[in-house]
């Protein structure tokens, strides 16, 4: 599977997993109940599958340009610490505001679903990779990362 396709099933797997797991992270954090968390969740979502399809773009142009093909830990592990690392400059805001609580306390809150989706994104994208094969910019054509 490939190209927009690809894209449309990686973040409407990626997305209905982060909601549920999303929703009772901040209802189990915060005093506002699995409700509102939900409604956090869901614009949380929103802003991700935006920036998803902005960094999955650029970073599968990046990767097209590389001389080894294939997704190596280290590959991996980049792109896992961009995606979060770019997610959480547009969340800390909205969790601050949506909860009513200070820019360091989001923060704080938002390192712990950090450490979770970290882990998450990770494990997402290997799964996903295993099950429906590696997008046209990773697949072997020289040398193989493992």
């Amino acid at each position: 599977m490939q190209g927009i396709q690809r894209r449309i099933v990686y973040i409407s797997l990626y997305e209905g997993i982060a909601i549920v797991a999303a929703s009772a992270g901040l209802a189990l954090m915060t005093d506002a109940g699995l409700g509102h968390s939900g409604v956090l969740a869901v614009a949380a979502s929103v802003i991700a599958v935006i920036w998803n399809l902005v960094f999955n773009s650029l970073f599968e142009r990046w990767e097209s340009r590389q001389a080894v093909r294939g997704r190596s830990l280290r590959r991996r592990v980049a792109h896992a610490i961009g995606f979060e690392g770019g997610l959480i400059a547009f969340l800390v805001p909205m969790f601050a505001w949506g909860l009513g609580v200070s820019l360091w306390q989001a923060l704080v809150m938002d390192l712990g679903l950090v450490v979770f989706f970290l882990v998450y994104t990770f494990v997402f994208n290997w799964a996903f990779d295993r099950v429906f094969g590696l997008p046209a910019s990773a697949a072997a054509k020289g040398p193989v990362a493992a």
